[in-house]
């Protein structure tokens, strides 16, 4: 479908459903897949049941999303049920990652500039997704999401595949020295103003690696949510905006 993006490093698995979603005008607010910023829950669910439709596992997918807060908290799935899909009110509380092993449920995070990161375990079938934040970073959520595979499912880390998808890029995401404190290797310093540019990529793709994943199991987006706006919501482009882009994976039983 043209308003979806997909990963290469992922399209060698046939039963793996993955992918991120794009802005497209024909489409209700943009394309957003946000039910908690106010707009219109119908719209919005009007864009939800197309995506799975599309992706032809509207018959036979659960979906579930959680109720995001820039935590490092992260929750294994051990059972088929749809939760923050249908409505906001059943999304997995206070959460930020999702993994789990079961088959035809669809798992994704929301975003419009922090970094969403998929996995997958190609042995144990395990799959995940990260919503980190400059909070959630510093407080190594996506090292806590793999360590997680590792104590639910027995995942290796030498199977596992990781993309991190769009968001903000260095390029764009000036930080106070609050922010930049936290994070000695991934920030440069932007001498006109003497602003800090953050690098979230960086910082999370040090945690695969350190978490012991290979370089070559490792898709890193080039895209950054503020330049491209026209593709990707962008909270900071777009002063504050409303809608929220869906970065999802699945696995067909």
């Amino acid at each position: 479908m043209s308003n979806l993006l997909k990963y290469d490093k992922f399209k060698q698995f046939d039963r793996l459903i993955h992918g991120t979603t794009l802005k497209n005008d024909i489409f209700p607010y943009m394309f957003s897949f946000a039910f908690h910023t106010g707009e219109d829950v119908g719209d919005i669910s009007k864009n939800r049941n197309h995506l799975m439709e599309k992706l032809g596992i509207d018959k036979d997918f659960d979906v579930v999303l959680a109720n995001q807060t820039h935590s490092n908290n992260v929750v294994v799935i051990k059972e088929r049920k749809t939760l923050g899909w249908k409505n906001h009110g059943d999304a997995i509380s206070d959460c930020d990652a999702l993994v789990t092993n079961q088959k035809n449920i669809l798992i994704g995070v929301l975003t419009a500039d922090c970094v969403p990161v998929l996995l997958f375990d190609k042995t144990k079938e395990a799959i995940a997704v990260v919503h980190a934040g400059w909070k959630g970073t510093k407080a190594q959520i996506l090292s806590k999401t793999i360590a997680k595979m590792i104590d639910a499912f027995d995942s290796n880390t030498k199977d596992i595949y990781a993309i991190i998808a769009p968001c903000i890029g260095s390029c764009c995401y000036e930080v106070g020295s609050d922010v930049a404190d936290n994070f000695n290797d991934s920030v440069k310093q932007n001498m006109q103003n003497g602003k800090f540019m953050l690098d979230l990529k960086k910082e999370n793709y040090n945690q695969l690696i350190n978490a012991g994943l290979e370089k070559e199991n490792i898709e890193v987006s080039n895209k950054c949510t503020s330049c491209d706006s026209d593709s990707f919501f962008s909270y900071r482009k777009e002063q504050e905006c409303s809608g929220r882009f869906l970065s999802f994976i699945g696995m067909r039983g």
